[in-house]
């Protein structure tokens, strides 16, 4: 049968635009469809302008001088305009030999794609294989009074023209936690609320407790383990009824932003039509990113799972070399790092102590203080550790948790190490330049050999050449050298 494509991409955000490349890059004929702005999430309503915002809020923290927020906006959409320039633009995928559409995709069969452009002009597409990158949308929780009540999400709280006096955040992960800094450091009263008894539940919950008592120092006001019972307000003023310890209170704020996680854009892709088994919670797929339908793929947010920016980019390049170069890849998903991106960064990779507590693996925790990585103490930037599970014998690492500066980049270093079956061992004999963070990575890796160490080692050693220093005192196991 003949198509009009060898590859269809729906979706132009990360993974769309990454499984467009991969797919043109192999010579398929390729469009891709985008029903918005190419970039998707991660340039205009996520990952670029949050991080925009958290550093123009550090420059104010440090310097202690009050910001213009129209100088902060301004910045901000320099920054996006600048990513989107560079990487997302539509002639960067035009000169690939990518034809674009903009308009809104629909199966009407299993190879057959309908786009319906802003004009509700409809054009009919067929194609020999397709990937789903659809992305997902903020969630909204069915929260008494929310529907009639002014409130921001990631989609619009970049839009701000003007810096709100206060601002209740109803959510403690990872946007709602950098944006209550960020926002906090710029000079608005933040308070954030959640129905957990602690902030970033997906991380390790000594770092996260950590990490809340430093916002809460720097002002941040936090009401946890609280439900919201009803929120009722304007442009101008809301107000949040919220349930805690059987208590009702009521916390008032100019501006409402509801995190509360995020869902995957299922509706209104024909999914039926085409035969694609889906739910709420996204598209199904294997680890090859394939749906039940064979020339089908997902990739990203829609299928609900690891709602990352490098994830959308991994799963993509899964998804186009399995379904154009037949090459069996499989999604890693042992090694998939994290960070948020507060002052100080809060990151992980791999399996967590409690997944491995859980599982019954035998490990040691292998820890080590900001405050005696030298580049941390030039810096100010002390608070916080790095540490790594790994297991006793022979050092292989299982997972890793940092909270401190430069958190996210640290952390990569583990998931390059435990992709690669470099252990602690190897990890620790490298050399790292000096003064670094890097180098807190590998002091990390160091206390294997010290944890290893034994008096009984060291008289044998002794013994051998005839030494006779003074025998090191062990005697306490924690230690940290």
């Amino acid at each position: 049968m003949s198509y009009d494509f060898d590859m269809i991409v729906l979706g132009g955000g990360a993974a769309g635009l990454t499984a467009s490349g991969v797919s043109a890059g192999f010579g398929a004929k390729t469009m891709m469809i985008e029903k918005e702005r190419l970039g998707g999430d991660c340039t205009w309503y996520g990952c670029v302008p949050s991080k925009v915002l958290l550093n123009e809020a550090a420059k104010r923290w440090v310097s202690g001088k009050a910001t213009d927020f129209e100088t902060v906006k301004r910045r901000l959409d320099s920054v996006r305009n600048a990513v989107y320039n560079d990487a997302d633009h539509p002639d960067i995928y035009t000169d690939m030999g990518i034809q674009l559409e903009q308009g809104a995709a629909r199966f009407t069969g299993p190879h057959t794609i309908e786009v319906t452009d802003r004009s509700g002009a409809a054009s009919t597409f067929t194609s020999r294989y397709f990937i789903i990158a659809a992305g997902s949308s903020a969630m909204v929780p069915p929260i008494p009074g929310l529907a009639d009540t002014p409130y921001l999400t990631n989609y619009t709280l970049f839009e701000l023209q003007s810096q709100p006096e206060s601002m209740v955040i109803i959510g403690a992960g990872p946007i709602g936690i950098e944006m209550a800094q960020a926002f906090n450091r710029l000079g608005t009263r933040v308070t954030v609320v959640d129905m957990a008894p602690g902030i970033m539940g997906k991380d390790d919950p000594e770092l996260a407790e950590e990490l809340m008592d430093i916002l809460a120092e720097e002002g941040v006001r936090f009401v946890l383990g609280a439900g919201v019972q009803e929120v009722h307000g304007n442009d101008h003023s809301v107000t949040i009824q919220v349930e805690q310890g059987g208590e009702t209170h009521t916390i008032a704020a100019e501006k409402m932003l509801v995190a509360t996680g995020r869902r995957p854009n299922v509706e209104n892709l024909g999914l039926d039509q085409a035969g694609v088994a889906f739910t709420r919670s996204g598209i199904s797929v294997n680890a090859r990113c394939r749906t039940n339908v064979r020339h089908i793929y997902a990739v990203g947010d829609v299928t609900g799972s690891f709602q990352f920016t490098h994830m959308a980019e991994h799963t993509a390049k899964i998804a186009a070399t399995n379904a154009l170069m037949k090459i069996p890849m499989k999604t890693d998903v042992k090694h998939i790092p994290w960070s948020t991106y507060t002052d100080p960064e809060l990151a992980h990779v791999g399996a967590s102590r409690r997944e491995l507590d859980a599982a019954g693996t035998s490990y040691e925790v292998y820890k080590f203080p900001y405050h005696k990585i030298d580049r941390a103490v030039t810096d100010g930037k002390t608070r916080g550790w790095i540490l790594v599970y790994a297991r006793k014998f022979d050092g292989k690492i299982f997972g890793a948790d940092i909270l401190g500066a430069h958190g996210g980049d640290l952390i990569g270093q583990f998931a390059l190490a435990m992709r690669n079956g470099i252990t602690l061992r190897k990890f620790a004999d490298t050399i790292f330049p000096y003064p670094s963070y890097a180098l807190g990575a590998r002091r990390a890796a160091d206390q294997w050999y010290i944890r290893n160490q034994s008096v009984g080692l060291v008289r044998w050693i002794q013994r051998i050449f005839g030494y006779s220093g003074k025998l090191p005192d062990l005697s306490d196991p924690d230690r940290i050298v």
